[in-house]
């Protein structure tokens, strides 16, 4: 759709929700929703809790910008509910959100598209955690919830001792654990838009690693823009960027993380719904290539489709 024809929709913005992420996802949709009105479109800010279905009918929404993160938003069910009730939507589609949300099964296709990511194993709540911690000798790893995101329950694990305790933390909130090699360089991300790399971010946390606190907090993360790497490496991951983005089957904005040792870099995972608040990285990276953050959301609003 064009932009003058989504002027003329009611446009709901779906925000907050019900995962763990609920917060980042409330900042994020009022970030959206600010900058469409500020352009002249019709705006709803809808909380998306289980009433979704109902309310989305009630209100007779034309197309829904999804603001949500984490689970039941960024997984593939909201994509679900707009296909079944035929309201256009932002963003990648109902499987490349699931397959993107799953980081073991993202991890696979990686690997089937021959792109580099860090060697990894899985535990299950339902698998015995001391038999595995007796298998896990290879270290440093880092444990994960295989469908979270916002590096939530993350953490490096340097030792067996430390290992178990990180575990059950990961288990609070998947009953699936990624335990990944632990790959000692520099962090970069790659948004891509609508199939376009965007200008490359070097992820530089003060303490050392890109946990949530660092994500989130402004001051304790220092970004550099464009990623000071060598020319041909640069474009090498962006690249790179792009084939992860199209193995997975994403559309409209997402965002790719990378782990570079020298001249060697790994995919560490694709982000299919990217914050959009002061400190996220898709604006910045946006706003480098001079796309101003209303022009961004426009650009993401005219991607809205269904049958993805």
């Amino acid at each position: 759709m064009t932009r003058d024809e989504l002027k003329k929709k009611r446009i709901a913005v779906l925000m907050g929700g019900l995962s763990a992420e609920r917060e980042i996802s409330l900042r994020t949709g009022k970030a959206v929703s600010e900058a469409l009105a500020h352009a002249g479109y019709s705006i709803e800010e809808l909380d998306a809790g289980r009433d979704l279905p109902e309310r989305l009918s009630a209100m007779d929404i034309d197309v829904a910008f999804i603001a949500l993160h984490g689970r039941f938003g960024e997984d593939g069910t909201v994509q679900g509910l707009l296909e079944i009730l035929r309201i256009p939507y932002t963003g990648s589609g109902v499987l490349a959100s699931s397959l993107a949300m799953d980081k073991v099964m993202a991890k696979k296709i990686f690997l089937h598209h021959q792109l580099p990511t860090p060697g990894f194993t899985t535990l299950r709540r339902t698998e015995d955690v001391e038999v595995f911690e007796k298998r896990c000798r290879h270290f440093p790893v880092v444990v994960k919830p295989a469908r979270e995101g916002s590096t939530i329950g993350i953490g490096i694990v340097r030792s067996t001792e430390a290992l178990r305790g990180l575990v059950e933390k990961a288990f609070r909130h998947d009953d699936l654990i990624l335990v990944e090699d632990f790959i000692e360089g520099v962090e970069v991300t790659v948004g891509v838009l609508n199939g376009e790399p965007l200008p490359m971010i070097q992820i530089v946390p003060r303490g050392g690693f890109y946990d949530y606190h660092a994500k989130y907090t402004a001051g304790e993360t220092e970004y550099v823009i464009p990623a000071p790497l060598e020319k041909d490496l640069y474009g090498e991951i962006q690249h790179n960027a792009v084939v992860a983005y199209e193995s997975l089957g994403c559309s409209g904005a997402a965002r790719v993380d990378f782990k570079v040792r020298g001249s060697e870099f790994f995919c560490l995972e694709v982000n299919t719904i990217p914050g959009m608040t002061a400190t996220s990285l898709l604006p910045k990276a946006a706003q480098h290539a001079g796309i101003p953050f209303v022009e961004l959301v426009e650009r993401i609003l005219e991607n809205a489709t269904l049958d993805k």
